[in-house]
């Protein structure tokens, strides 16, 4: 299984960007063939210091080709391109193998 994970900082304006991540870009990204699951969890704190991030998403899917097929899909691309319209300057985003014991 792998998962593409979006790391998002803090927006300027924090409700528009939750009011637009809830209602328009998790419905587009829900609607992505493969998608096994997504988690999405607010960041609440950090060992030491505050948190560079605000929220963090991370969507399933059971391979890297799963992955690259929903990403190159229609649905994938609407979701792409919400995402840069909205959250461009904030998100950092990258794959991961996941490991079970």
């Amino acid at each position: 299984m792998v998962k593409l994970i979006a790391l998002y900082k803090a927006a300027d304006d924090q409700s528009a960007f939750d009011k637009h991540y809830n209602e328009i870009h998790t419905p587009l990204v829900k609607k992505m063939p493969g998608l096994r699951k997504l988690e999405v969890a607010r960041i609440t704190g950090a060992p030491i210091g505050e948190p560079k991030h605000y929220l963090l998403a991370e969507m399933y899917f059971d391979s890297q080709d799963a992955l690259d097929a929903a990403m190159a899909s229609a649905e994938g691309k609407a979701a792409a391109r919400d995402l840069m319209s909205f959250a461009g300057n904030l998100v950092t985003m990258f794959y991961a193998d996941v490991q079970s014991d």
